[in-house]
């Protein structure tokens, strides 16, 4: 049987892959899809959001999967899946073919994005999963810093459908891994009990018990707008940049920050803020996000830019902790999958829309200084609605 250390690292290299393939690579295949295809921004956003919708459609279904103990075929097929959707997206002539090769992605993401390794450790490690949980995080924190010079590399040297085939074929090489590392089961947990007046008997609540309480819709409201937020400037990041009068290589230059500052945040989190309780920590990035927004939108310099890489990149390296701990701080783990999977399923497909209205919507708000100012608004409501969420008392 694979020991801990050995799951955590396969499944650390699995992240780092698949993030960047599937979820960084859009925004640096945009531009060349419109110039050669002729299609209109808000077209292949489109693309974009149907994968954020399927990818919040399926994530209670994945999540309810993984509590079966059917983590292995989940998180193995998604690679497979997701090496079939680039290969489909590099072969896409039509808008129709474009959009069928993201609905298969979308799946993909929804099987193998973080949240499902994270249920399949809190299951398999209940007693070491924190840990574990931070040990990916770490890793997956370089996808941002592999992914743009990795694919801007690739555009150059081959052309973006050439360059989707090796991003298919980079997906295939985890699916093994994964088949390779999850192979012994566990043990599937018991639901919990209730007596008599509907009270949960045990520290681990049911998906049904954890929506009657006001604490689950504050944490979706807040994840929600953050989500939305974040999905708009992934999808828009390299426009956004090229508004600003900053070529290719200048934009690439300040996002490589991304990653590494990532990282940074995990690593001062595991020095000086374990303990630290993550409802703390969530307040504190949750302020991060609308900071570093400000930054962007009033910056010009290089430098400034390179500021908000670096604030952008602690709070997002830091709000996959927050996210991933909250549930099972709250509700107990034998359940995590199931709400978990509720709780960004109604997050994702409220954000699902977010590429494609956005892309609409910058004709009215002037261009991008005025969407940044939007996401920003968002950024301060959702922190408020975190600082309103307290663990629900049993």
């Amino acid at each position: 049987m694979p020991s801990y250390r050995t799951i955590i690292s396969a499944l650390s290299v699995g992240q780092i892959l698949c993030w960047a393939v599937m979820y960084y690579g859009f925004s640096s295949f945009v531009l060349p899809m419109q110039r050669d295809m002729g299609w209109s921004q808000p077209e292949i956003m489109g693309a974009f959001t149907l994968a954020l919708m399927v990818w919040g459609l399926a994530t209670y279904g994945v999540g309810a999967a993984i509590d079966r103990g059917q983590g292995r075929a989940v998180l193995t097929g998604g690679a497979l899946l997701g090496a079939a959707g680039c290969a489909l997206w590099s072969q896409a002539h039509s808008l129709p073919l474009l959009y069928a090769a993201w609905a298969i992605l979308g799946l993909a993401m929804a099987m193998t994005l973080y949240e499902p390794a994270f249920s399949e450790i809190t299951k398999r490690f209940p007693d070491r999963y924190r840990q574990g949980i931070t040990a990916i995080t770490l890793v997956g924190g370089f996808a941002s810093t592999l992914s743009f010079p990795a694919v801007a590399w690739l555009l150059v040297a081959l052309g973006w459908r050439p360059a989707l085939m090796v991003l298919a074929l980079v997906l295939l090489l985890v699916a093994p891994l994964h088949a390779w590392v999850l192979r012994m089961p566990w043990k599937v947990a018991q639901p919990a009990r209730a007596d008599s007046a509907g009270v949960v008997v045990s520290d681990h609540a049911t998906l049904r018990q954890a929506m009657r309480g006001r604490p689950f819709w504050l944490l979706t409201a807040t994840f929600t707008l953050y989500a939305f937020a974040l999905s708009t400037i992934w999808a828009h990041l390299m426009p956004a940049f090229e508004f600003k009068g900053l070529s290719q290589t200048e934009a690439v230059a300040v996002m490589v920050w991304f990653g590494p500052a990532q990282v940074l945040g995990r690593f001062a989190f595991l020095w000086l803020g374990r303990p630290m309780s993550h409802r703390v920590l969530g307040l504190i990035v949750l302020a991060l996000f609308p900071l570093s927004l400000s930054v962007f939108v009033l910056g010009k310099q290089n430098l400034v830019l390179v500021g908000f890489a670096i604030l952008f990149g602690v709070a997002n390296g830091l709000i996959t902790i927050v996210r991933s701990n909250i549930v099972p701080d709250f509700y107990g783990h034998e359940h995590v999958g199931r709400i978990s999977g509720a709780m960004s399923g109604i997050a994702l497909c409220t954000r699902a829309a977010a590429p494609f209205l956005t892309a609409w919507a910058l004709i009215g708000l002037g261009g991008y200084t005025g969407l940044l100012w939007m996401l920003l608004v968002m950024g301060a409501m959702s922190l408020a609605l975190f600082a309103m969420a307290r663990p629900p008392q049993n």
